[in-house]
């Protein structure tokens, strides 16, 4: 059995929902990142109910597509890269995961070509 453990403590926000928007799991940093709403009490509650109309219908046009979002963001004078991506469980949709990791104002980019 593996243990996953590690994403608890992990220092991005990583936050699970199933294919409804039902979150499913927050790990410690998301947890705080969301404390104001609620924290872990927002595990399942829906989390298109949590977001403004133009944020929610994205999400909602995310979860039916079922694409790939990443963008940069900068809140509170952090920059954040947000990754939203779907899950799957034995091949078959189970929902979306978001992973939003802060970033500095300057980020190397390397090219490896082999």
């Amino acid at each position: 059995m593996t243990n996953h453990a590690w994403v608890k403590e992990f220092p991005a926000a990583i936050t699970v929902c199933d294919s409804k928007g039902i979150i499913l799991e927050m790990n410690d940093k998301a947890a705080e990142s969301f404390q104001e709403q609620g924290g872990q009490k927002l595990i399942g509650t829906n989390l298109l109910e949590c977001h403004p109309e133009d944020a929610r219908l994205k999400l909602e046009r995310l979860m039916k597509t079922r694409k790939l979002n990443v963008y940069t963001v900068e809140k509170h004078g952090a920059r954040k890269l947000i990754y939203q991506s779907p899950w799957y469980d034995g091949g078959e949709y189970s929902g979306f995961v978001e992973i939003s990791l802060v970033i500095p104002e300057q980020i190397p980019h390397i090219v490896r070509d082999g």
